[in-house]
């Protein structure tokens, strides 16, 4: 049974707009969609309904989508009723969450947005009009499957904070004058990622006081603070699904460790917060080379066994790399080939049965639809 198509004009104004899926991730298809909303609406509410079968976090996409969409009302909800399409149960299951999520104070749904034919029935049974965007309209051939399956390759279609969930970062650390920012940097160049510093060095050259003054706590926790903020915001602009720094926090809180005499429990809370997906220790079998900001080699064997020890309890993969820099960029590159070849997985979202199946009649006769083509 066909819809009915009203008689006003397409882009007649529209009071409150209801805009509902998984965005499981968030992609620019996503985005059109309902920015569209918001240029017909008054109003527009976004559904983020997510599912205990899902790995990304509900609460972390409609995070996203709020940073995304200022303007959009963005909410979360868990449904984890079973997705099928030909089921009078299951339609009442669902639009029940769905109303429980909407704010009274915005007024009833006037308009349902969709790209799917779901968006039919949906509409009916809100007593809205449904706005059905074409895909094609929107000029970006992407679906969140595509995306989880092949996250690289849909990397244009990806808004910054998903980029930087997909993003595998490597760090490369070391004592003292191990040679790991040349490294870091060739690692960078390689894979045509951003090259993040390390903010440590930087710090030591403007800090008061100079090289002489004796070291605070508060110093690492700045440093370990504006290291993490570098590594962020250049994971959001990274044009590949890779990062390679020049240390991280997890090396801030040794080096807390070598100048203040103890450990920092809000360094390492910090560390253990966001680790890696590898780290690539130097070796200290290289010659040492004193520029001015260094301690001295009389310390580095201690410093590179004790980075040995605090990535061996880290939890996170590493390795160690020594040689001359040819050896140690090999034998960088293959565990970073390893890591690239495997993209961060997503689990498979909860089966959808009857997906054809959207109208069941007794409603969908009287929806109103807009057809934007």
């Amino acid at each position: 049974m066909s819809p009915r198509t009203p008689r006003a004009s397409a882009d007649r104004p529209l009071s409150h707009g209801l805009v509902v899926g998984k965005f499981y991730p968030p992609h620019a298809g996503h985005l059109n969609l309902v920015r569209h909303a918001l240029s017909r609406c008054r109003t527009v509410t976004v559904e983020v309904l997510s599912s205990s079968a899902e790995s990304l976090p509900g609460e972390l996409r409609a995070a996203w989508l709020r940073e995304l969409l200022p303007t959009a009302r963005v909410v979360h909800g868990v449904d984890d009723l079973e997705v099928d399409y030909a089921s009078e149960a299951a339609w009442q299951a669902h639009v029940g969450i769905m109303r429980d999520l909407l704010d009274p104070a915005d007024g009833p749904v006037d308009a349902v947005f969709t790209s799917d034919s779901y968006g039919h029935e949906l509409a009916a049974r809100l007593d809205a009009t449904w706005v059905r965007v074409d895909p094609s309209r929107l000029g970006l051939p992407v679906s969140a499957r595509a995306v989880r399956a092949d996250p690289a390759g849909h990397w244009w279609a990806l808004p910054a904070p998903v980029r930087a969930w997909y993003v595998r970062r490597v760090v490369v650390l070391g004592a003292e004058s191990t040679g790991t920012t040349t490294l870091s940097r060739v690692l960078a160049a390689r894979y045509s990622t951003p090259w993040v510093a390390e903010y440590g060095r930087q710090w030591s050259q403007d800090r008061p006081g100079g090289l002489e003054a004796p070291w605070v706590s508060a110093e690492f926790d700045l440093i370990a603070q504006v290291q993490a903020g570098l590594e962020d915001e250049a994971a959001r602009r990274s044009p590949v699904p890779l990062l390679v720094t020049d240390t991280d926090v997890l090396a801030t809180a040794v080096w807390h460790e070598r100048y203040v005499g103890s450990r920092s429990a809000t360094i390492e809370a910090l560390a253990a917060r966001r680790r890696p997906d590898l780290y690539i220790l130097t070796g200290d079998d290289i010659p040492f080379v004193q520029d001015g900001l260094r301690d001295g080699e009389h310390i580095r064997h201690d410093m590179h066994a004790r980075f040995r020890e605090v990535l061996s309890d880290s939890g996170v993969p590493w390795i160690e790399v020594r040689g001359d820099r040819a050896r140690r960029l090999a034998a960088a590159t293959a565990a970073v080939d390893a890591l690239v070849e495997r993209p961060r997985e997503l689990s498979a979202p909860l089966p959808e049965h009857h997906v054809g199946a959207c109208a069941l009649g007794s409603t969908s006769a009287a929806t109103p639809t807009e057809e934007l083509p």
